[in-house]
């Protein structure tokens, strides 16, 4: 017998020893846009603190009354963004039409069982949680437009295709305007901004501008004229393009006054004078004025700059991402900073009429931030790059 072809069988005979499986590795992470999210959370916080210590202190005896439940809100946020962080971003795809569906259903809600706060009628309090469904909606619709366009990319190439799919979107932004008109462009801005990214022709989207204008003027024209419930708008119109005229004009006046007299450099933080009951409620809407008047120009240009960067990064995660849909999740969230902040900015400054839109991460608001920063989570989620 041949000693080396039985020694030969013997090896044939056991079995070969699987590899072990490489673990994928993190090659990418956006760590500047984690930096540039917490610079202003605790900026927020700072600013949030120092425009509502007056008001915390005349209403409820606690000058950190504001800051107190702001920062809870904040953490209970930072710890949704870290967990949906480490979720695979595509499982929100699967997901999409449910969230969609399920936050219009809590929009609905709300001009029945919602609960009405400084005379408008835009929170839902479940089981003890008071929240904003609105601020939901932003979130879902972000998220059930990215799952149908990057499915339908091609098919956005004639006006018709495009007013079909911009249908899909008048559900949510209906039930949303309904009680918060100004939430309500918003969402529709998102849409219309995602599906004009993705699109291969542009001329329609321009048409389709002109025409969401018109007959929004109209609309609201109408109302003023017929006494309707949305007459107040038109009032709107009339406080900003003579704020000293009317009656109602004293808030953006008063903003106005913060910003002149910040100067250059500001008179310093906490020593606001506009903030000592002259604005009110200052640590929501209008606490860009607050910034202005105690950091002056320096400070304002500081935040808008912050802001820039931060939707630079959603550029390059968008430019980066490894498919579509994940693209989609990005440009829509980066859609959304870049209206609010845009709109928040302009209104202050009496740049367009009062609209009620609050400063992303600064203004006081515990269902903003949360679902804010969750938003955060999503396009952290999307900069992850692992590879074998």
């Amino acid at each position: 017998m041949d000693v080396e072809a039985t020694v030969e069988e013997e090896k044939q005979k056991k079995p070969k020893k699987a590899k072990p499986k490489k673990e994928k590795r993190l090659v990418y992470f956006d760590y500047s846009l984690l930096v540039i999210i917490l610079t202003l959370v605790g900026f927020g916080l700072v600013m949030l603190y120092s425009s509502s210590s007056y008001s915390g202190q005349e209403k409820y005896g606690d000058a950190a009354y504001y800051l107190k439940q702001q920062a809870s809100k904040t953490a209970m946020g930072l710890g949704a963004m870290i967990v949906i962080i480490f979720i695979p971003y595509r499982f929100w795809e699967k997901v999409s039409l449910f969230f969609y569906i399920a936050a219009i259903g809590l929009c609905a809600l709300v001009p029945f069982i919602g609960v009405e706060i400084n005379y408008s009628k835009r929170w839902l309090r479940i089981a003890g949680v008071q929240f904003q469904p609105s601020e939901i909606a932003k979130v879902a619709t972000i998220v059930f437009f990215a799952a149908v366009l990057c499915r339908i990319p091609k098919t956005l190439n004639s006006l018709k295709k495009t007013i079909f799919v911009f249908l899909m979107s008048v559900p949510v932004v209906g039930v949303v305007a309904y009680s918060n008109l100004s939430t309500g462009i918003i969402i529709a801005g998102v849409v219309f901004i995602m599906m004009f990214v993705v699109s291969p022709k542009y001329w329609h989207y321009f048409l389709v501008l002109a025409i969401m204008a018109v007959v929004m003027g109209i609309v609201i024209y109408l109302a003023a004229k017929g006494g309707a419930e949305g007459s107040y708008r038109f009032e709107r119109v009339q406080v900003w393009l003579d704020p000293e005229a009317h009656e109602k004009g004293y808030q953006t006046l008063q903003g106005l006054y913060a910003i002149g007299s910040g100067g250059v450099f500001g008179k310093g933080l906490g020593e606001s004078m506009q903030k000592l009951g002259f604005i009110p409620e200052a640590q929501n809407d209008m606490i860009f004025s607050i910034i202005c008047e105690e950091l002056g120009l320096f400070g304002a240009v500081c935040i808008i700059l912050l802001f820039m960067l931060m939707l630079w990064r959603f550029m390059m995660i968008a430019s980066n991402a490894p498919n579509l849909f994940g693209s989609l999740l990005v440009i829509g969230i980066m859609a959304h900073i870049a209206l609010q902040v845009i709109l928040n900015i302009a209104v202050v400054t009496n740049t367009i009429p009062n609209t009620g839109i609050i400063l992303p991460f600064i203004s006081y608001g515990g269902t903003s931030v949360i679902f804010l920063l969750a938003e955060m989570g999503i396009a952290l989620s999307v900069s992850r790059i692992r590879l074998n």
